[in-house]
């Protein structure tokens, strides 16, 4: 069972604040909810009914009041990280190509051949998290001549 979760006593001037982000029809909708479910809060919601309201899960929910009673304001505001995609090491990019290369078999793995979801998950189980591993596999079998369908 989940945690009891309350927001940390608002001030008048922080719900007025709280109150003209959720009357306000511009800005960003991530703001706009998170304010909402702060505001909500405030007023001694129970969690369960804060997420039928604002269309969410009771975990989001309790994500939501967490960050706000740690970080304030900041926490409503959406971050953003764009940016250029990771690039991989030399290393990196001769692991993925001698695998590539090799036959499954030799990896004790029950099939012929690879495919880019089969290569992408043995990366995943050699330590690589599944987007670095799906992307390098990804860049590999576009920059390269693929042995292998993608």
């Amino acid at each position: 069972m989940a945690k009891w979760v309350r927001v940390r006593e608002v001030t008048n001037q922080e719900g007025t604040r709280l109150l003209r982000i959720v009357r306000r029809a511009s800005g960003s909708v991530v703001t706009w909810r998170r304010a909402q479910m702060v505001l909500l809060a405030a007023q001694w919601m129970p969690v369960p009914q804060i997420a039928k309201v604002t269309f969410t899960s009771e975990d989001r929910v309790r994500d939501v009041l967490h960050n706000f009673n740690a970080d304030g304001f900041s926490s409503l505001y959406p971050r953003y990280r764009g940016g250029r995609p990771p690039t991989f090491t030399l290393a990196q990019r001769r692991q993925i190509k001698k695998l590539a290369l090799s036959r499954p078999q030799d990896h004790d793995l029950p099939f012929s051949t690879w495919s880019l979801h089969k290569l992408a998950d043995f990366l995943v189980a050699e330590g690589w998290s599944r987007t670095s591993a799906t992307r390098a596999c990804a860049r590999y079998c576009t920059s390269r001549t693929c042995p292998f369908n993608a």
